[in-house]
């Protein structure tokens, strides 16, 4: 039986990974260069202003790994509906009733998810390490790969790169990528909010960019603030005053006053590797591909290709190529669809040309009482 897997980089994804095929029965070793103590983490009151909308895909897989029960008794806020405006107008809008749901998905912070999943390890078959330098090198044949580092070397019957946008698995496997930086970035703000617990997250679309409302659980919001880089960069170093200033001035009304606590900006990256698969090396997540995040499906995209891969592998043999072509298949398509949709929405509603806006508007006109149709499109955001 050949069934050990290194997996490089332990956040959501490399963990969801790690417990998944650790639960197959096979022998991980998952090499992170930030260990984290899971117990501490869930217990603490720290807020991560980084979150995730997760849907219910991601939720039952999250149940099947055991770690979704630790989040529901931690900060999760499930919302139940969803909605776009533009103008003040509500052009959009999606509702836990249309599909006979109790809610939509959740925003949960990403370290309580990466946390509830390390929590898992104990009594399986995972072996977590730490290197003081990346990988250097990987070599491999048809029986087996190797994966260098300068205190050690692995061998493993397969590795999955799981590190990221920048991943240093995937340039030492030779797998390119395409992708380009868009013009926007984004900025992220905690606030604290005087109002009850949310259930409504939206999106107001502007010329600039869209600005959007993430419902944490209560007290705390997460709002997401895309434009120019150099007009994020300006806002960045307002003071926490100054911001507050900044997003009346920018934001519709919130449902309450609040007080900001910590933002931070980024750039947004459209990145897609040329092939998910080397040899006995595979990638997951964003080491595989980065999309918009404007309609937050990043991490679910990635705990989909954990599942897939887990159902692709055979475990006599984890690292046989025509199973992980098989997983490649499966998502490659799925994913670029995901991300050309993205991208559609995003210059899309970035252009105020009357036409294509007028199309728009009577686009989405038609999309809100479609009915079935819509309640289809609903589900697929769903992951059902």
């Amino acid at each position: 039986m050949k069934n050990k897997v290194v997996i490089v980089g332990g956040g959501m994804v490399g963990a969801a990974a790690a417990v998944s095929l650790a639960k197959k029965g096979a022998e991980v070793v998952l090499i992170e260069h930030s260990p984290i103590n899971a117990t501490k983490v869930l217990e603490d009151n720290n807020i991560d202003i980084r979150v995730s909308a997760i849907n219910r895909f991601s939720e039952r897989l999250l149940d099947n790994l055991g770690a979704m029960p630790l989040l529901r008794a931690t900060r999760v806020a499930p919302y139940h509906r969803l909605s776009a405006f533009e103008s003040g107008r509500n052009i959009l809008s999606f509702d836990k009733s249309e599909v006979n749901a109790t809610h939509l998905g959740h925003i949960i912070e990403n370290r309580l998810i990466q946390a509830s999943l390390w929590s898992q390890f104990p009594g399986l078959p995972i072996t977590v390490k730490t290197f003081s330098t990346p990988a250097r090198n990987i070599q491999q044949d048809t029986e087996k790969v190797v994966i260098v580092y300068d205190e050690e070397e692995i061998v493993a019957d397969l590795i999955i790169a799981t590190d990221g946008g920048r991943s240093q698995v995937r340039k030492l496997a030779g797998i390119g990528v395409t992708g380009w930086q868009y013009q926007q970035h984004c900025m992220g703000i905690l606030i604290k909010l005087e109002a009850p617990q949310q259930t409504e997250t939206w999106q107001q679309f502007k010329a600039t960019g869209p600005v959007a409302l993430l419902p944490m659980h209560a007290p705390y919001a997460n709002l997401i603030w895309y434009d120019r880089g150099d007009t994020l960069k300006r806002a960045s170093q307002l003071t926490k005053p100054l911001l507050k200033q900044a997003i009346f001035e920018h934001f519709p009304s919130l449902p309450g006053d609040f007080d900001v606590i910590e933002s931070a900006v980024f750039p947004l990256t459209r990145q897609h590797a040329n092939d998910y698969v080397q040899g006995r090396v595979v990638l997951v997540g964003d080491a595989a591909h980065t999309i918009n995040p404007l309609a937050g499906q990043g991490v679910n995209l990635g705990f989909k290709d954990v599942a897939a891969l887990t159902e692709a592998l055979d475990f006599e043999d984890v690292g046989h190529l025509s199973n992980l072509n098989a997983y490649q298949k499966r998502r490659r398509f799925d994913n670029a669809l995901m991300m050309s949709t993205m991208d559609a929405c995003y210059f899309g509603f970035s252009n105020e040309i009357r036409p294509l806006r007028l199309f728009r508007e009577l686009a989405l006109r038609l999309a809100n009482s479609a009915g079935p149709i819509k309640a289809q499109v609903l589900k697929h955001a769903m992951g059902e």
